[in-house]
């Protein structure tokens, strides 16, 4: 009987720091940083249309910190389902100027960024869907700031 008392202590300790080790690693990539597989034109040059994967800190902008520039992660307005990297060109109260269509500049529009939301747009603006399609977009749908590409490896390195 004892015999089991021990085994069944020992199947309960490590069950725990099993458990333990599980509730770490999603804190970890909910709230401080995870990574992301990038596909997609919208982004080229910054990043590769075969897809890249990045790692994004999820603090920055539960605390403030992102400013114009910045390459983020967000939920699309659109299609919930779907995360969009972006860069913010605009925060709230910039005045931003653009056109749907890249190709005829003179059909321009202008407005003021509002209170909490951004300007977000693709670096290759001729394939992106972005902010000058569905409007500004609202801070609480940014899910954090890209801040490295890890894959490939011959791109390895800081973003932003």
């Amino acid at each position: 009987m004892r015999q089991w008392r021990s085994i069944a202590k020992e199947a309960i300790d490590r069950a725990s720091i099993i458990v333990k080790f599980l509730c770490l690693l999603h804190v970890t990539d909910a709230y401080v940083v995870s990574s992301n597989h990038v596909l997609g034109p919208s982004m080229l040059p910054t990043l590769n249309i075969t897809g890249d994967v990045v790692l994004v800190e999820h603090l920055s902008h539960r605390i403030g910190k992102l400013g114009s520039g910045d390459l983020v992660l967000v939920r699309s307005p659109l299609d919930p389902n779907r995360t969009l990297t972006k860069r913010i060109v605009a925060m709230e109260g910039d005045r931003v100027t653009f056109s749907l269509d890249p190709t005829r500049s003179f059909s321009s529009r202008s407005l003021v960024v509002p209170k909490g939301h951004v300007w977000i747009q693709g670096d290759n603006l001729y394939v992106s869907r972005d902010s000058r399609h569905f409007g500004p977009l609202p801070y609480g749908l940014i899910e954090g700031k890209v801040f490295m590409r890890v894959w490939p490896p011959n791109s390895f390195g800081l973003l932003g």
